[in-house]
């Protein structure tokens, strides 16, 4: 549906210092931006922006499909998945009952997919709270894939991970790129993928 974002001129603030200003980047179907830049930079913020949760203090977030512009509120309702630092789970439920639970509340459908790419059928019947913060992260990710959108924006995606779901993981990301997926992922680490670089600086 997303088939590019543009941020022009933007300016982000947090209570009463200014994270960053007169940003301005493209993202079209199929590539992936990483945020770098130090703790404080303003790289969960943006994100955060560009979802929806946060007000720019100037500059514009523009959403385009095939067709031309769309309108950012149906854009980021149908569009958008967001991973935040939390996963964004309930402890006291299953893992299946979680993932069944957020594939429906986004619209999706088919859980297996997800199950499988994610190696969470031995987990479907644990609590949350009783899996470790690898396997939360991975619960998480699955949402992705059982409800498709088409901007992912992820912050620090792989940190919870291991060697062997972060080489997972990057290859679903890379899927999703090659689909005509966006990426818009705040790092440290770098990904283990082709993907531009946007700097946000050292923070203040």
């Amino acid at each position: 549906m997303i088939a590019a974002l543009t941020l022009s001129g933007l300016s982000v603030m947090r209570g009463e210092r200014l994270l960053f200003r007169d940003l301005s980047v493209s993202i079209r179907a199929g590539e992936a931006v990483a945020l770098t830049g130090a703790n404080g930079a303003g790289k969960t913020s943006l994100l955060r922006a560009v979802a929806g949760f946060i007000r720019p203090k100037s500059g514009t977030i523009g959403f385009e499909g095939p067709e031309g512009v769309l309108d950012a509120e149906v854009a980021r309702g149908r569009g958008i998945h967001l991973l935040g630092h939390l996963d964004g789970l309930k402890g006291g439920r299953t893992a299946r009952e979680e993932l069944t639970f957020q594939a429906g509340w986004l619209g999706g459908g088919d859980t297996r997919p997800a199950v499988a790419a994610l190696g969470l059928e031995p987990l479907l019947d644990l609590e949350v709270r009783k899996l470790s913060a690898g396997q939360r992260r991975r619960l998480a990710l699955a949402r992705m894939i059982a409800a498709p959108r088409s901007l992912w924006l992820l912050d620090e995606p792989l940190s919870p991970l291991d060697a062997r779901w972060r080489e997972a993981v990057g290859a679903m990301m890379q899927n999703h790129l090659d689909g005509g997926g966006l990426i818009l992922a705040a790092i440290h680490d770098p990904l283990p993928f082709p993907a531009r670089s946007l700097d946000l600086g050292g923070g203040r």
